[in-house]
């Protein structure tokens, strides 16, 4: 099976940013893949870079919105699985959301980011509401895919929760700007939560200088051994394609020995709150 992780600069120019999404979907699709994610807060400029804002709202759009609209009736067309990331507005609330289109173009569900940070250039509490949709992993046709958004994807228990659920895929919707991690930690901590868990993850990061923070790019795919299979290149606006074999999952050491030997009856005790 072929995915597709959509590699995209924004500008201040909404609209732009989705029509570019649209045509860069479109080629994805009409080139094989059969599951399409994005970055965090594809469309749009990263709001969080600035701290106290003073109407954040004015920015967020409802779930299903134009930016889902758009999509899903791309994913109906060419029949494939296509995850955003916006800046969700439901009532009061304000959460940075991934939307799954299925390949009828129906929204399966919206993943929110749980864990939500504050520091320089990151002031997200200052924007999101902490989900509170959990973890889900959704049933296609093309697998059991599971989505964690950016920060989310540092909490073991987060990445864990996706594998016991059955997750074969998790997809990583990131802003991750250069520098931002110790050399060599961006891939590590990605790789190793798909060796433990015994899945692939596809992690898809933003790229290209705003105001305050230039995104990095190389998004990539691991194996579930943890092995990178695919790179995108630093800075550069592209699509990263990516052929994997959800047989091999199978094969996998998660699969054949730790999941066999966990002692989830002890958990809870051993972590709390």
């Amino acid at each position: 099976m072929n995915i597709a992780l959509i590699q995209q600069s924004c500008t201040t120019d909404k609209q732009h940013n989705l029509e570019r999404g649209i045509q860069a979907a479109e080629a994805a699709a009409k080139a094989g893949a059969k599951i399409i994610c994005f970055a965090e807060l594809a469309f749009e400029p990263f709001y969080p870079q600035y701290k106290n804002p003073t109407d954040p709202a004015q920015n967020a759009e409802t779930i299903p919105g134009p930016i889902t609209e758009a999509f899903s009736s791309l994913a109906k067309e060419y029949g494939v699985v296509i995850i955003l990331n916006l800046y969700e507005k439901d009532g009061e609330d304000l959460y940075d959301s991934s939307p799954f289109i299925d390949t009828d173009g129906s929204i399966l569900g919206t993943t929110r980011m749980v864990h939500i940070t504050d520091y320089a250039c990151f002031y997200e509490k200052d924007y999101y509401t902490p989900g509170n949709n959990n973890a889900p992993v959704y049933e296609t046709e093309f697998g059991k895919i599971g989505v964690a958004i950016c920060y989310d994807r540092h909490y073991p228990e987060y990445m864990r929760a996706l594998g016991v659920a059955g997750a074969d895929v998790v997809f990583i919707p990131q802003a991750g700007s250069v520098g931002e991690w110790p050399e060599g930690l961006y891939e590590a901590e990605v790789r190793t939560a798909a060796f433990q868990n015994g899945y692939f993850t596809a992690l898809c990061n933003r790229v290209g200088e705003e105001s305050k923070l230039t995104f990095a790019g190389e998004s990539f795919v691991c194996d579930p051994d943890g092995i990178v299979i695919a790179k995108a290149g630093e800075g550069t606006d592209e699509i990263l394609y990516c052929d994997i074999d959800l047989e091999s999952i199978k094969r996998s050491h998660a699969k054949r020995l730790f999941y066999r030997d966990r002692r989830p009856e002890l958990y809870a005790d051993w972590i709390g709150d």
